[in-house]
């Protein structure tokens, strides 16, 4: 018989009812009904060929065939369930491991990964670069972070920010645009373009001229007067969101990590 056509529901009721020698109490302990507990072993028994079960004047037996699989069928039962916790081990596991671009990394999530390492002393993260769309299928990623417009093919949720904003030192710097990737219309007039907006916060600080970058990135550099702000912040398309495929996102451990960082 193949594995994959392992008739399991009838072998967890032959085991139920072998134990109870009762299709009754064996109804009771599988929450459902006598009558769908009978249908299953004759299911079970039309498919292995054999009888398992007989009704005497004293009740429910075994037959020698029902008797003879039994041992082995409990130690494959309690296998599966060592199987399942070790797979569960995981939701308990205080590691967690996300991608993200190396700015967003250096200006946000790092402050956002200390509070909850305060909090808890014994989380434990991996992070890894990653300046375009993850790819979940040769990573060991639990979460990544993301800028566009929305999720993708993944599930998601978006990291709360007011937008675009346009900064340059306190007092005011070099009269020129600095551009990045991912600026806001690509601004074709910047006369000095650098890698990320990271970069581009950090040219700003410099005196190199003024820059347009998300308000989520550079909130502690305006906080801090390490930046000024240049008007008010401007509504944008585009934005970081908290990404992963259907599996990861549903695990405990992730869904703690997004509430945490979406605060």
């Amino acid at each position: 018989m193949k594995r994959t056509h392992l008739p399991l529901n009838g072998l967890r009721v032959l085991d139920a009812a072998a134990r109870h020698l009762s299709f009754t109490r064996a109804a009771d302990e599988l929450a459902v009904t006598p009558a769908a507990v009978g249908q299953q072993i004759r299911a079970l028994e039309d498919t292995l060929g054999v009888v398992l079960f007989r009704r005497t004047t004293r009740g429910l037996e075994l037959t020698p065939e029902g008797e003879a699989g039994l041992e082995a069928l409990r130690t494959g039962f309690l296998q599966f369930e060592e199987a399942v916790r070790a797979m569960q081990a995981g939701q308990s596991s205080k590691s967690l491991t996300i991608a993200a671009p190396r700015d967003v990394t250096q200006k946000w999530l790092m402050p956002k990964l200390a509070e909850l390492s305060k909090r808890d002393g014994e989380i434990r993260f991996v992070l890894i670069p990653a300046d375009e769309t993850p790819d979940f299928t040769e990573a060991n990623l639990d979460l990544a972070i993301q800028w566009g417009e929305g999720p993708g093919e993944h599930e998601g949720e978006a990291l709360e920010s007011d937008g675009m904003v346009t900064i340059e030192r306190p007092g005011g710097g070099a009269d020129m645009r600095i551009g990045w990737p991912g600026c806001m219309a690509e601004d074709a007039s910047a006369l000095l373009r650098v890698g990320d907006a990271g970069l581009a916060i950090d040219a700003a600080a410099a005196g190199l001229g003024r820059a347009t970058v998300p308000e989520i990135l550079v909130r502690t550099d305006i906080e801090t007067a390490r930046v000024a702000r240049i008007g008010e912040p401007k509504a944008s398309r585009l934005g970081y969101w908290l990404v992963a495929p259907l599996p990861q996102w549903r695990q405990k451990k992730v869904q703690a990590l997004i509430d945490a960082l979406a605060q």
